[in-house]
């Protein structure tokens, strides 16, 4: 099975993101078995197209509901991936269960609460380890002074 469950409508309230919303959202890996599709119709022509991204976000949109995860947007690009035998995808994630969706009309819309200095991560932990290097290194590091290049 390539995904958790396929399911039809969303079973999640409308959050009124803009692409200018999702983009604020770094995106992550996620595996297919862990998501939820929220459409049972699969389109042949846009599955086969090479260019079928060129006008929309590179990246799925995954919705965090009440702990499941919803793949929202790109499922023609999730089933790409596992026809070529890739079960991870990248995809940006909207975790409804840390937002505020009161009715209340003196709440923030969703896109002002969406902060990417606090995005919480979709549930795994960071390998860390010494092996790892942060994540602003480039791998080069400063020469230090006074000590001469290796001679080949």
């Amino acid at each position: 099975m390539i995904f958790k469950g396929v399911r039809e409508g969303k079973p999640y309230p409308d959050h009124g993101l803009s692409a200018r919303g999702w983009a604020k959202i770094p995106p992550r890996q996620f595996r297919l078995n862990e998501l939820t599709t929220v459409t049972t119709v699969l389109a042949l022509d846009r599955l086969l197209s090479e260019d079928s991204t060129f006008y929309g976000d590179l990246f799925s949109h995954v919705v965090r509901w009440h702990g499941e995860l919803y793949l929202e947007d790109g499922l023609h690009r999730a089933v790409r991936s596992a026809l070529r035998n890739r079960h991870i995808i990248h995809a940006r994630m909207l975790d409804l269960d840390a937002l505020d969706l009161d009715l209340d009309p003196e709440a923030p819309p969703v896109e002002d609460q969406v902060d990417t200095a606090e995005l919480p991560s979709p549930g795994r932990e960071s390998a860390g380890g010494v092996h790892r290097r942060g994540a602003r290194s480039t791998g080069w590091t400063v020469p230090v002074a006074g000590r001469q290049p290796p001679e080949w």
